[in-house]
């Protein structure tokens, strides 16, 4: 058996090992879904033994994925949630080249967070990353991985999900017309506009909110932020000494 090209499930009218997309997609949630509860669990009871935990179920996974995926954990829970629609096969090759980033990026995590628990807020993005990267597969059906591997490969994926791989117009459906553009825009405006002015605006009461506050503020708003905390002390000190 040939470890590299035997990847993935043999189906009748594919030459190629696949996956299934359905599956991977719901392995993606469930483990999106599991890390967020963790964040709320690590800060709601500032405790660290559920994050080891999924940290370290995550290396496993993985692990468990890019040598084979029907017996990954994920995989199979994903599996059991989809079991009864109908399969979506894509090439498993740049599925398992994504799941091996996936891999790359679980490693430092299981020294810095699982063996020697050691927080930054450098090391939680290289998390963030991971679970931005999730969500995509999951809510989009988008494998940034299966991007990278095209580019790496220097060939054409086959069978990709949606099948973004093959050459095709879209079908009307797909178009946006005039008013959807608009509400999009708007939408997505909104959100980003509001997003700043929620880290501007609003002062932050842990070190990684600190960071994104500090992050959309220039420097002359974070000097004028200094002045004003300054002075707002220096009159809470004469205004005591008034008192007294």
């Amino acid at each position: 058996m040939n470890f590299i090209s035997d990847y993935g499930a043999k189906v009748p009218g594919y030459d190629i090992g696949v996956i299934n997309e359905r599956e991977a997609r719901a392995a993606a949630g469930i483990l999106g879904m599991l890390g967020m509860i963790v964040i709320f669990v690590g800060i709601g009871f500032n405790h660290t033994i559920v994050a080891r935990v999924y940290l370290a179920f995550l290396f496993l996974d993985f692990t468990i994925r890019i040598i084979t995926p029907t017996y990954a954990p994920s995989m199979l829970m994903g599996k059991f949630f989809v079991r009864n629609q109908k399969p979506e096969y894509v090439g498993a090759a740049q599925k398992r080249f994504a799941w091996i980033m996936g891999w790359f990026i679980a490693l430092p995590m299981m020294w810095w967070f699982v063996i020697n628990w050691d927080i930054n807020f450098y090391k939680v993005l290289i998390c963030v990353l991971c679970l931005t990267l999730v969500f995509f597969e999951s809510a989009f059906s988008i494998c940034v991985g299966c991007m990278i591997y095209k580019f790496f490969t220097k060939e054409d994926p086959m069978h990709c999900p949606g099948g973004v791989c093959e050459v095709r117009t879209k079908e009307p459906i797909q178009l946006f017309n005039p008013i959807q553009k608009v509400i999009a825009l708007l939408t997505m405006t909104g959100i980003v506009v509001g997003t700043y002015l929620f880290l501007a605006h609003t002062k932050p009461q842990t070190f990684f909110g600190e960071f994104l506050h500090e992050a959309v503020l220039t420097d002359a708003q974070l000097q004028k932020e200094k002045n004003e905390a300054a002075d707002k002390e220096a009159e809470a000190f004469f205004g005591e000494d008034e008192d007294e």
